[in-house]
């Protein structure tokens, strides 16, 4: 029942409209950093850290989550160049899959270092679930927004039935 009524003021605070109290915002809100402080909200709550872990884990898991972005936008940066060139397709595709192969073997080695730091500032019981709580919340959101679409096609969230 927590699980569920976390997961409602989460969404309240995502559905907020922003447009409400306009004259009221600060300049720096951005949607991505709420998103981004619900996440460690999120994370506290689940770890059920406590004020000392929470102080030592937090500037870890900024540092882990800053790695993966930057890993993230260059990955999309080169798969932008890469849409330019107009290279032989086997050639193309051989490059792809070795850019793809590298970029997995990096976010694998983020990862791997971060879950050495994890269980160094945290009991191990917690730091084992740091991954697989960010992979929660991750699917939280996904369904959340696919909702969302969903909504905003006037399917109201229900799935469409086909006539026979």
């Amino acid at each position: 029942m927590k699980r569920f009524s976390f997961i409602w003021i989460v969404m309240f605070v995502l559905l907020y409209p922003y447009g409400v109290s306009s004259a009221q915002q600060l300049p720096s809100e951005d949607p991505a950093e709420k998103i981004k402080a619900i996440q460690i909200e999120y994370l506290s709550k689940k770890l059920d850290l406590t004020p000392e872990e929470a102080q030592k884990f937090l500037p870890v898991y900024h540092n882990y989550t800053h790695e993966v972005e930057q890993l993230i936008a260059e990955r999309h940066q080169k798969k932008d160049l890469d849409k330019l060139s107009t290279d032989n397709a086997d050639d193309a595709a051989r490059r792809n899959m070795d850019k793809e192969l590298s970029y997995e073997k990096r976010m694998l080695d983020i990862r791997s270092r971060y879950s050495t730091e994890f269980q160094r500032v945290l009991p191990g019981r917690k730091a084992g679930m740091v991954f697989k709580t960010e992979r929660e919340f991750r699917n939280i959101m996904i369904n959340h927004v696919n909702r969302q679409r969903m909504n905003r096609m006037g399917q109201g969230g229900a799935p469409r039935r086909r006539p026979f």
